[in-house]
């Protein structure tokens, strides 16, 4: 069923860049960056593979793809500011998210929250998601967007050199980051877990 919905995905994907070209990369990689997982680890590959066959240039690849992800990382902050905090505010306390936890995410953001956007775009899965959380948290937006491109560039970059230099097997990359995303959710798991025995801890407590 996975193997079905991941050839689904590449087979839309390749057909949209097919189509658009460069603004084709550019849109993929924005509807990545805005929550919705269209995994970069074949957007990417796939440029540079074309960037073999003479159609793209790698830094056109690159610059276009890391254009995408600040595009959608706008639309996931913009939603994070007007929706997400209004409904965490609201409902926080049924998705075990208190008034403590808001606070110390923002105080996380506004002095950490530069260096975790950048190194965010480097981590499969979290890059996806992160922009929302600096949304809700306010972070100063001028940061966001100029740490979020920065962060975007040596990713895109790394993706379509290696899809470039693997040639017809550049969807071979799949495999791996599949690996590595799947370790990653575990993680991430784990921590709500620790969180929601944290929330139980603190509530019991007070």
């Amino acid at each position: 069923m996975i193997e079905i919905i991941i050839n689904a995905i590449t087979t839309f994907i390749i057909n949209a860049i097919s189509l658009f070209g460069y603004w084709g990369i550019l849109i993929m990689m924005a509807i990545e960056s805005a929550c919705i997982p269209l995994p970069s680890e074949i957007i990417m590959p796939f440029a540079g593979f074309l960037v073999a066959t003479g159609k793209f240039n790698l830094w056109g690849v690159t610059f276009f793809g890391a254009l995408g992800c600040v595009v959608g990382s706008i639309l996931a902050y913009i939603i994070g500011i007007y929706g997400g905090r209004v409904f965490i505010e609201k409902y926080g306390k049924y998705l075990f998210i208190s008034h403590r936890d808001l606070q110390i995410a923002d105080d996380f953001f506004n002095k950490h929250g530069s260096n975790a956007i950048f190194l965010s775009r480097l981590m499969p899965v979290i890059r996806t998601f992160i922009s929302l959380p600096a949304g809700i948290s306010k972070m100063n937006f001028t940061k966001f967007v100029v740490y979020t491109f920065l962060g975007s560039l040596p990713w895109c970059f790394a993706l379509a050199y290696l899809g470039k230099k693997l040639g017809d097997h550049w969807d071979s990359l799949g495999i791996y980051f599949h690996k590595l995303d799947i370790i990653i959710v575990l993680a991430v798991l784990i921590l709500i877990i620790w969180h929601i025995k944290r929330y139980f801890n603190h509530k019991n407590s007070c």
